[in-house]
Formats: structure tokens, sequence, C-alpha cells
């Protein structure tokens, strides 16, 4: 799988994004100020952009551990 940091940055915007328009729209919803709703958006779209970023780290790490294995086995 052919994969840059560059595309795995534009995965995470996008599910970041995502996530926090569901969370502005669902907060809306609720009986909130303003600026709790803000602040509630914001953190929910940055802990998932770091959460994207952490696992896509964990991926490239397993990946590579497999990599080395198939070249051992041949």
């Amino acid at each position: 799988m052919y994969s840059t940091n560059r595309l795995h940055f534009l995965r995470n915007m996008l599910v970041s994004t995502a996530t926090g328009l569901v969370t502005l729209v669902i907060l809306l919803i609720a009986p909130l100020g303003l600026a709790a709703v803000i602040t509630c958006t914001l953190a929910v779209t940055l802990a998932s952009f770091c959460i994207t970023a952490v696992s896509d780290q964990v991926l490239a790490w397993l990946e590579a551990g497999q990599s080395r294995q198939m070249i051992e086995r041949r």
C-alpha cells in the first residue's frame, strides 16, 4: 500500500472535520452556551485528529514489522 505523509494528514483532517461537524450539530441542539459549544467542538476535533495521527504511527510500526518478517521468510 502506497501512502505518504500528506495523504495521512489529509485523511486525518477529513476524519477530524467530520467528527467536529457531527459534534457541532449535536451540541447546537442541546441547550448550552455558545462558548461551551465551540470549546467542546474544538476539543473533539483536536482529539479526533490526535487519535488518527497516533493510529497512523501504530499501523506504520506494525507494517514495518510485517515487512521484516516477509523478508526473513524468503
